[in-house]
C-alpha cells in the first residue's frame, strides 16, 4: 500500500495542522520538525503540490501565500481509513481483523463512539 504523505509532505502538514492559523511558508519552514535543514524553495514547492493535491487552502498575503490543512488531521485520517476500507476485498472481514488487534481501552473507546454515532442518527442502543 502506498504511503500517504513522504517525509517533508508530513513534516509540512504537521507544522499546518499545530498551527492555530493559516501559515506563510518562511513559518511553515521554521516550525517544522524534519531531520535535516530544508531550502524554503523546496517548502514552497511542496506546499504549492499539497494545495494541488487537494490537501491544502492557500490564500494571498501580500506577495506570498498563507496555506492551512483542507482537513483537521482527524478528518484527514479518517478519510485515509474509509478509502482504504472500500479497497478492501470483503469489508466485514477487514472491520473484523481490524478490530480484533484493539486494545481493552480501544475497545470500550469503540463502544462510547458507537453510542455517540447512535444518538446522532436517532437508532436506539
Amino acid at each position: 500500500m502506498k504511503k500517504e504523505f513522504g517525509e517533508l509532505e508530513s513534516a509540512i502538514m504537521d507544522a499546518l495542522w499545530r498551527a492555530d492559523r493559516p501559515l506563510v511558508v518562511r513559518e511553515v519552514r521554521e516550525r517544522m520538525t524534519y531531520d535535516r535543514e530544508v531550502a524554503y524553495t523546496t517548502v514552497m514547492t511542496v506546499a504549492n503540490i499539497l494545495y494541488h493535491k487537494g490537501l491544502l487552502d492557500r490564500e494571498k498575503s501580500g506577495r506570498a501565500w498563507r496555506y492551512r490543512p483542507r482537513e483537521t488531521r482527524e478528518e484527514h485520517t479518517a478519510r485515509v481509513m474509509s478509502e482504504v476500507l472500500r479497497s478492501s476485498g470483503d469489508r466485514g472481514v477487514t472491520m473484523l481483523r481490524f478490530i480484533e488487534r484493539f486494545s481493552d481501552e480501544e475497545m470500550a473507546r469503540l463502544h462510547d463512539v458507537l453510542h455517540q454515532v447512535r444518538v446522532r442518527r436517532g437508532i436506539a442502543s
